[in-house]
């Protein structure tokens, strides 16, 4: 696979990492508050594979079953300073907004678009327009507005009972674990590395003791902070570990948090939206500023997320009062070669 033409530019010399937390902040709500109320096959939610924010949704709308009331388009996993691209489709076109890039529908919406063209995104069909990107409350209003349509035995993953401890767990997780990753390996000090570095760990060695005395991070169900935090363990010692000099050890080196990640990955709607060599295409090959070769590793070996992890030993119920979702959509499935072969 190789990157587009214009690669962009990461890691700043003499600067501290900061993530542009601008995003389009209009949501799709069922009572249509902002002008987009829920609507069964009115909305696309765009996505990349090699995306930890695009594959919580993936993951939610899975999990959700809304499958059949909101479509899904995957971008390739390498893309240039200007958006990510539809070149998995025939023609490199979306098939149902009819388009090349997505930033040609950020732009039907607001032509002077200043910031990040992102994914996860949700556009609206009718018009060909984004809608919004903001990618934490994507996932919080599919679990919360489309209620409507989701699968029987669809799991709560954002439980009225527990949305205050969901809260404070992700947005620790979010400073130190999801954005702490790339804090660590876009950072251009070494002062600001080492600071993104130990605040890394630190909250890794919280969480390998939070949960060797419970099977999820709130309750004893599957919830948004566990979808959250998933999609970063995921891609741990795939690209992290080493391209981003997350290395004081890897994620098979922490055994609470090896086996409650192979515990989610087993689940289903957790392991099979993941596309490793999607991951690994896109930091190893996008990020050219940090390896100029584009040299995608051989590594690592992928049998161990089959492994036995004896997480249910500490109790739990997955999907608390429901059940798990069915086979992956038509056309949806991870090619088999992407993905972990069994042990």
């Amino acid at each position: 696979m190789t990157a587009h033409d214009t690669p962009g530019v990461y890691s700043q010399p003499g600067t501290e990492y900061q993530r542009d937390t601008r995003y389009i902040t209009t949501r799709i709500t069922a009572d249509g508050r902002d002008g987009y109320p829920v609507e069964a096959g009115r909305y696309r939610l765009v996505v990349a594979r090699a995306c930890p924010w695009a594959n919580r949704a993936i993951i939610v709308r899975r999990l959700l079953g809304l499958e059949p009331v909101l479509s899904m388009g995957v971008c390739g996993p390498t893309h240039d300073e200007r958006s990510w691209t539809f070149d998995l489709d025939p023609g490199g076109v979306d098939p149902v907004l009819g388009i090349e890039r997505i930033r040609d529908a950020y732009l039907r919406r607001f032509p002077d678009y200043p910031r990040g063209i992102t994914v996860p995104a949700i556009f609206d069909v009718p018009t060909g327009e984004v809608v919004t990107n903001d990618f934490a409350q994507i996932t919080l209003d599919l679990e919360t507005q489309w209620t409507a349509h989701h699968r029987p035995g669809a799991p709560d993953l954002y439980p009225d009972a527990l949305r205050d401890q969901i809260d404070e767990v992700a947005g620790l997780v979010y400073r130190d674990v999801n954005n702490g990753v790339y804090r660590c390996g876009f950072a251009g000090t070494q002062e600001s590395y080492d600071a993104a570095y130990a605040r890394l760990f630190a909250r890794l060695d919280w969480l390998e003791d939070r949960l060797s005395r419970q099977r999820y991070l709130v309750g004893d169900t599957l919830t948004e902070a566990d979808v959250r935090l998933f999609t970063t363990l995921v891609r741990f010692d795939a690209v992290y570990h080493g391209h981003f000099k997350a290395n004081r050890s890897t994620l098979a080196a922490m055994p609470v948090l090896w086996a409650y990640a192979r515990d989610l990955f087993q689940t289903p709607g957790f392991g099979d939206t993941v596309d490793f060599a999607h991951i690994k295409a896109h930091y190893y090959v996008v990020h050219r500023d940090l390896n100029p070769s584009g040299i995608i590793p051989g590594g690592p070996d992928l049998r161990g997320w089959w492994t036995p992890h004896r997480r249910d030993e500490l109790g739990g119920r997955p999907f608390g009062d429901g059940t798990p979702p069915g086979p992956v959509a038509p056309g949806e499935a991870v090619p088999a070669e992407h993905g972990a072969p069994r042990a």
